[in-house]
C-alpha cells in the first residue's frame, strides 16, 4: 500500500461512481468515500435531501435502467473527475411483497430493472475506462437474501442472488485487467427501506423487526455505516487481493 495513501486518506485521489447515493446506504458510501479522500459521483433518480458540503461530491439525476443516460453520465464523470477507479453498485428497490405468483410483470422488470440492469449497466459502461487504466474496483450490492433467499419479497431475493453471480463472474472475466469485484452483503439495516417493508409487514412493524433480530447473535439492526467501512476496504488497495468474494455485514444472521 501506498504509505502516503494511509496518512491522507484510504481512497485517497480514486474517483468512484456511487449508485443510488441520494438513499440511506448509499449516502453512508458517499460521504465515507469522500472523507477517505475520493472524488464521488453520486447517480440517483432523486438529487440528496442534504447538501453535501464538500466540491468533492457531485450529483447526476438519471435513470440507471436507461443504457443512453448511464453512458453519457460516465462519460461526464470521466471528463469532469478523471476516469473511475471505484464503482459501487448500491443502487436497489425492494418491491411489494408478494409471493411470485401474485407478482405482475411490471414489478418483475422494476425490481430486475434497477437492481440487475443497472448494477449490468453501470459495469457496461465504467469498465472500459478501467481496462485502459489497468486497475479498478467494483462493489455490488447484494443482499443476506441473495445468499440464503428468503419469503416475503422473492423477486427481491432473485434479483440479489443475480447479483451475487454476476459479481463472481465478472472477477473472473476482469481480473486479468487488474480490476476487482466483489459484493457485500448487509443484513437488516437502520433505513428508510427497512422501515418500509416492516410497516408493510402483516405482523406490524415491532414484531417483524423483534422475529429479524431477535435471534442474532449481535441482536440489532445494523447501521449505514457499517456497511460503508466495508464498501471502502474493497474500494481501497487495502483488499488489493480480494476479488470475487462476499463480505457479509449482518450481525450474524447467516451464521446459524
Amino acid at each position: 500500500m501506498n504509505a502516503d495513501r494511509q496518512h491522507t486518506g484510504r481512497v485517497a485521489g480514486k474517483v468512484a461512481v456511487v449508485t443510488g447515493g441520494s438513499g440511506d446506504l448509499g449516502a453512508a458510501v458517499v460521504r465515507m468515500l469522500s472523507a477517505h479522500g475520493a472524488k464521488v459521483a453520486n447517480f440517483d433518480r432523486t438529487p440528496p435531501a442534504v447538501a453535501w458540503g464538500t466540491g468533492s461530491v457531485a450529483d447526476w439525476t438519471l435513470d440507471i435502467t436507461d443504457a443512453a443516460q448511464v453512458e453519457t453520465a460516465v462519460r461526464e464523470v470521466a471528463e469532469r473527475f478523471g476516469a473511475p477507479d471505484v464503482l459501487v453498485n448500491n443502487a436497489g428497490v425492494l418491491g411489494r411483497p408478494a409471493p411470485s405468483h401474485e407478482s405482475t410483470e411490471e414489478e418483475f422488470d422494476a425490481v430486475i430493472g434497477v437492481n440487475l440492469k443497472g448494477t449490468w449497466l453501470l459495469t457496461k459502461y465504467v469498465v472500459p475506462h478501467m481496462i485502459r487504466q489497468g486497475r479498478g474496483s467494483i462493489v455490488n450490492f447484494s443482499s443476506i437474501h441473495g445468499l440464503t433467499g428468503g419469503g416475503n419479497v422473492p423477486l427481491y431475493h432473485a434479483s440479489k442472488g443475480a447479483v451475487r453471480l454476476l459479481s463472481k463472474s465478472d472477477a473472473v472475466v476482469y481480473g486479468p485487467y487488474g480490476i476487482r469485484v466483489n459484493s457485500i452483503h448487509p443484513g437488516s439495516m437502520r433505513t428508510r427501506m427497512s422501515r418500509a417493508s416492516a410497516e408493510r409487514s402483516p405482523l406490524g412493524p415491532e414484531e417483524y423487526y423483534r422475529q429479524l433480530v431477535s435471534g442474532n447473535p449481535i441482536a440489532r439492526q445494523g447501521e449505514p455505516d457499517e456497511i460503508a467501512y466495508g464498501v471502502l476496504y474493497l474500494a481501497s488497495d487495502e483488499s488489493s487481493f480480494t476479488t470475487g468474494t462476499e463480505l457479509v455485514v449482518d450481525g450474524g444472521y447467516t451464521a446459524h
